[in-house]
């Protein structure tokens, strides 16, 4: 099988379900044949486009159900702190297989923050960026980006610094995320990258420094449990700065990954569309994007 048909055949139920849900603009993103390798934008985005937790959702696979879903948002489980969560907002997050996003769409449902994805490795931008990112922006909700980390292809500072030179940045304007960094399985190969999990930690803290470093702030970091725990796992020190965004698609959080006694987000269903919380009352998520 060709690697374009498996890769169509690995999104096929992504596209197919966010189909359901999302409203397509009528705008077109502006994109150069030189900028998309000579693809159509669609066939762009097929190939190069990894969604935030499309790999976790192919090898952990998606036990959320609409009961699980409701129970994610009421929000009453205990954290690894052993706090009760009293309070919690709702968002989602896109890539590029969102295309143009409706988003007065999800602002009627209910939806008050968004990430978005800018980059991955240093070699793809997403072609929708422009539009989800002002779009989320415009219609009120609290935004940020996304990085998918290719910890093979290039160092964590060049990764860094593509990701902040287009989009990933952040502003003092009290409706902008710190950019997040998408730590989980290769889509490529080997889970971990080829690298143990001292090498990866380094490979983090090298985006983490130099993203602090052109930004002021801290990274937010996706990933799961389970691929944290095997690429990573204890030692490296991020709990103390970093604001945690687990991926587990059930009805409670669980378990976090190691190094968190609490999380700051918390995506929990990728059907219909990629649907997270954030731990806490809307004047928390506000201060978090103020800084």
């Amino acid at each position: 099988m060709s690697t374009r048909r498996s890769r169509r055949r690995a999104y096929s139920a992504i596209t197919a379900a966010s189909a359901c849900v999302l409203l397509l603009g009528t705008l077109a993103p502006a994109a150069s044949a030189q900028e998309t390798r000579g693809l159509s934008i669609d066939e762009y985005v097929r190939m190069y486009d990894h969604p935030l937790g499309s790999q976790i959702a192919r090898v952990e696979g998606d036990q959320s159900t609409p009961a699980t879903r409701q129970q994610a948002l009421r929000t009453r489980d205990r954290g690894a702190d052993g706090q009760r969560v009293l309070a919690s907002v709702p968002g989602i997050d896109v890539s590029g297989w969102q295309k143009n996003v409706d988003w007065q769409h999800w602002w009627n449902q209910g939806k008050r923050f968004a990430f978005v994805k800018a980059t991955e490795g240093t070699g793809y931008k997403s072609p929708y960026f422009a539009q989800q990112y002002n779009g989320s922006y415009n219609i009120g909700m609290i935004r940020g980006a996304y990085h998918f980390a290719l910890p093979d292809r290039s160092s964590g500072a060049a990764q860094a610094n593509y990701f902040v030179d287009n989009g990933g940045g952040w502003s003092r304007d009290g409706k902008t995320l710190p950019g997040a960094l998408d730590m989980e399985y290769n889509p490529y190969g080997s889970t971990c990258y080829g690298k143990s999990k001292a090498g990866m930690a380094a490979w983090i803290r090298d985006f983490h420094d130099t993203y602090a470093n052109r930004t002021g702030r801290w990274p937010v970091i996706y990933t799961s449990k389970s691929w944290w725990d095997q690429c990573v796992a204890t030692g490296h020190g991020f709990g103390s700065t970093v604001p945690l965004w687990v991926a587990r698609y059930n009805s409670t959080v669980g378990p976090l990954p190691h190094g968190w006694g609490f999380y700051t987000f918390w995506q929990y269903t990728s059907s219909p569309i990629d649907q997270n919380t954030f731990n806490g009352a809307y004047d928390r998520l506000q201060v978090l994007a103020t800084g």
